[in-house]
């Protein structure tokens, strides 16, 4: 088990790590970062009680000070057992009967030398790092426990509710780079935090194991957020190189090597951006009758119907090998099916919907998937998502949104598919998305709510995901074969319960149907609409 900040409330601990021991243990160890002691009379009373014996804890190691005044509770010799079961770490690596090996760093980054107990240097560090890595065995450390959270370690991946400016060590993200761990704990912050996995640098390193990084909260804290993290590891040592370098489908890129390189406060991504060109901006004049709607123009008077190109930059997107049946400045593409076009963005019905307000959310331009795109296009596309949400709320409906990049050369980012609240709960839809996964053969799995595709599925990736209106996402890199009708498990009888619509072929309407509906549906999005204003 590890343990965010304890603050003095040991009982508190031990108590729910006993409850936690009878249902899900035995635990070998417990491991605490951040502070473990607490300032006030109750804290010293409690530690009283495991100092003097009158408690016993299971095999405790804890980190020293990271404050001053916390420093009266640690004797100056590092793996020193304060009491019964409980044991202080302050810098260094020890290796377990079984052959699991954990490196530890008590305290904040100092400046001044020598640095006081509660801090330490990045000479301190070196010292630490030099043993291991000259050993040309070395691979890295099954886990590293660290008072402070490394800085930049939320690059390529979801963001932290910290502050990221002043959050971190630079010099934890080189020792965390150097070490390798696989599991990687740190506090201080009062939050919880799981990053997504990341190992080497992405086609320039051979494939390594990936580490995990964790930060844990405080002990008792009024939010409930996550303070204890259970984990089940086998030592590295004992490990087949084959299983212990296979690679989750969230992997990332490693996100310290710039801070290494540079010692920057903000690390910035260590590829090359991709070479830019001029964006192409097209607007279009849906129909002769759109209230007091302003008319977009590019100022040279061109008429209804036309597209005009204003200048910016964005990152070079994909050319269409062939006719494209959403490039908006395609020949090919059903205006009347156009709903509001934004700066970057257009919403569109669903061609053989499976309800009256299924939409697609476009971009203009020419983009395979959502992890091409431009940070400006995804801003809009955003914007669109929010509205959709809004829109939908005020018919007493639920949005569900999903993209398949696959056998697609143009985004359909996204199919955006409203569900009755009256319908089924949200918690029924994910369990229809699951079984049919799982009849299917594949792994749809389950992604934190704020971890952007970009970070899991880099260019080029097939992978089909959905987003759910709690927050809620799941994702398939998809493989070899995959059903093109799958999003349509809307349509089923868990959900809509329309199952002859699940074909969009077989819902086709005319055109006349197909203008009636867009003209009804323009109206009732126009006051959530934002392209409206601009």
């Amino acid at each position: 088990l590890a343990c965010g900040d304890v603050e003095g409330r040991l009982n508190a601990l031990f108590n729910r790590v006993q409850t936690i021991q009878k249902k899900a243990g035995p635990f070998d160890l417990l491991l605490c970062v951040g502070d473990f002691f607490g300032t006030t009379p109750e804290a010293d009373a409690e530690w009283q009680q495991y100092k003097t014996g009158a408690k016993t804890p299971i095999h405790t190691y804890i980190l020293g000070a990271a404050s001053q005044e916390m420093t009266k509770y640690f004797s100056n010799a590092c793996g020193s057992e304060l009491c019964e079961n409980i044991t202080y770490l302050r810098q260094g690596v020890f290796t377990g009967v079984s052959g699991l090996q954990i490196a530890y760093v008590s305290g904040r980054e100092g400046s001044q030398e020598p640095a006081p107990s509660h801090c330490f240097t990045s000479k301190d560090l070196c010292s630490l790092v030099e043993p291991l890595i000259s050993n040309s065995k070395f691979r890295g450390v099954d886990i590293l426990l660290t008072s402070q959270w490394p800085k930049g370690v939320w690059h390529y991946g979801n963001t932290p509710e910290v502050d990221t400016k002043t959050c971190g060590s630079n010099s934890i993200a080189s020792l965390a780079d150097k070490l390798k761990p696989r599991y990687h704990f740190a506090g201080l912050e009062g939050v919880y935090y799981e990053r997504l996995p990341y190992n080497h640098v992405i086609l320039q390193e051979n494939a390594q194991h990936v580490s995990r990084f964790i930060a844990l909260a405080n002990v008792s804290n009024p939010a409930k957020k996550k303070y204890l993290y259970a984990f089940n590891i086998i030592p590295m040592k004992s490990m087949d190189q084959v299983e212990l370098v296979k690679q989750p489908q969230d992997v990332t890129e490693n996100p310290y090597r710039r801070v290494t390189k540079d010692k920057t406060d903000a690390p910035k991504p260590s590829f090359k951006s991709e070479e830019e060109e001029p964006v192409s901006q097209f607007f279009f004049d849906l129909s002769t009758n759109q209230g007091n709607r302003k008319r977009p123009s590019d100022g040279r008077g061109r008429g209804r119907g036309h597209f005009n190109e204003s200048g910016g930059k964005q990152p070079r997107r994909h050319q269409p090998t062939g006719p494209c049946w959403f490039c908006l400045a395609s020949p090919q593409v059903e205006k009347h099916l156009v709903i509001s076009i934004g700066t970057h963005c257009y919403l569109a019905l669903a061609k053989g919907a499976l309800t009256p307000r299924h939409l697609l959310i476009l971009p203009i331009g020419h983009y395979q998937s959502v992890v091409d795109l431009a940070s400006d296009v995804v801003e809009e596309m955003e914007k669109y998502k929010s509205a959709l949400r809004s829109f939908y709320k005020s018919k007493g409906e639920r949005c569900i949104l999903f993209e398949r990049n696959y056998r697609s050369q143009h985004l359909q980012l996204q199919q955006v598919v409203p569900v009755p609240l009256s319908c089924c709960t949200t918690e029924d839809i994910k369990e229809a998305f699951m079984v049919q996964a799982q009849e299917q053969k594949m792994e749809l799995m389950e992604i934190p709510e704020h971890t952007d595709l970009k970070q899991i599925a880099p260019p080029g990736t097939p992978y089909f995901y959905v987003e759910l209106d709690s927050g809620e996402k799941l994702y398939y890199r998809i493989q070899k074969h995959f059903p093109l009708q799958f999003g349509e498990v809307l349509a089923s009888e868990a959900v809509l319960n329309i199952p002859t619509r699940a074909d969009w072929k077989e819902c086709k309407q005319t055109r006349e149907e197909e203008e009636d509906c867009c003209k009804q549906l323009r109206d009732d999005f126009q006051p959530f609409d934002f392209a409206w204003e601009d």
